[in-house]
């Protein structure tokens, strides 16, 4: 096969054109400090990016999710720890009144700051984070408790006056679930209805109590027993706080180094390495001078060249 002038000068541009495209590829990588710019150079490298980031996403969606799971229970917890200290006080005051030494008057104001006492457990049960009110089951954007009367008397659970046990109140009764990871989900509220309709229940009936005049102060003593009562009911859901708190630190830990893992699988994937591609570049730059140098001896000198 003869070999024309104008076949050595089209392979020459072709290669020309090829080294030009390897030294573009490789400022690209420098520049971007990427693989790949572009899903066609490397769909193997797009594709299993597309996967780590997914995979990371969901890893940053997890720890949001803990962020609120944190939230619910140490509100929770805080509420509980007033609503303890609380009912501490009562526990003193009914103390005071189960004697028959202490005057009308004497009753009287323990009968008021009982009362206090009553509406600030009840403000407690209303506690919210954010919007949602954490004690009151699925029911997250209805109060616990609810005024009955323009003067803000007689506050009664949800469902009337009395403590319903049928189907009406099971909403205020289940459990708000948040997913912390594929499959994993934790329980962030606590079953307030339970706690606090006990509570607010012997409050109302001491408080009625305190009021009647016939009432002696033995009539008191039994109180102590339902306040104890109360008490371990606060404490135990307290300690159930405190494992879930105790999970939660653990998954953190846990979307932590999943975290870490897949950042790097995701940085081995597409990351370059600068000190090989900027050698790359260099070589690729010394091939391109060549392929220049050796074209200008090959292509044969025109006419033109000749008349100079």
């Amino acid at each position: 096969m003869r070999v024309t002038q104008s076949m050595l000068s089209n392979n020459m541009l072709r290669n020309l054109s090829t080294s030009y495209s390897k030294m573009g590829t490789l400022q690209e990588q420098i520049n971007s400090g990427k693989k790949i710019t572009r899903p066609s150079q490397d769909p193997v490298v797009a594709i299993k990016g597309i996967g780590y980031r997914t995979d990371l996403g969901k890893v940053e969606q997890y720890q949001r999710n803990l962020g609120e799971v944190n939230n619910w229970l140490d509100s929770s917890d805080d509420a509980l720890d007033k609503v303890g200290i609380a009912l501490r006080r009562v526990q003193e005051l009914v103390t005071q009144a189960s004697t028959d030494t202490i005057t009308p008057e004497d009753r009287t104001k323990i009968e008021k700051e009982i009362t206090q006492i009553k509406g600030q457990i009840r403000d407690l049960g209303n506690t919210k984070v954010g919007d949602k009110y954490i004690f009151s089951g699925t029911k997250t954007l209805e109060p616990l408790f609810t005024d009955t009367t323009l003067a803000g008397e007689n506050i009664v659970p949800p469902g009337g006056s009395t403590y319903p046990t049928d189907s009406t109140i099971t909403s205020y009764e289940s459990s708000v679930n948040i997913e912390v990871y594929d499959g994993v989900q934790i329980t962030v509220n606590t079953n307030g209805y339970d706690i606090f309709s006990k509570i607010d229940e012997m409050m109302i009936n001491l408080e009625a109590d305190l009021k009647n005049p016939t009432k002696a102060g033995s009539d008191f003593g039994p109180y102590l027993s339902t306040i104890s009562d109360n008490q371990n009911l606060v404490l135990g859901a307290r300690a159930d706080i405190g494992a879930r708190q105790n999970r939660v630190e653990m998954m953190g830990n846990r979307l932590g180094t999943q975290e870490v893992i897949v950042t790097k699988q995701l940085s081995n994937n597409e990351d370059i390495d600068y000190e090989k591609v900027i050698t790359e570049l260099i070589t690729q730059e010394s091939i391109h001078s060549a392929a220049l140098s050796v074209g200008a001896r090959i292509i044969q000198p025109s006419l033109i060249d000749f008349l100079r």
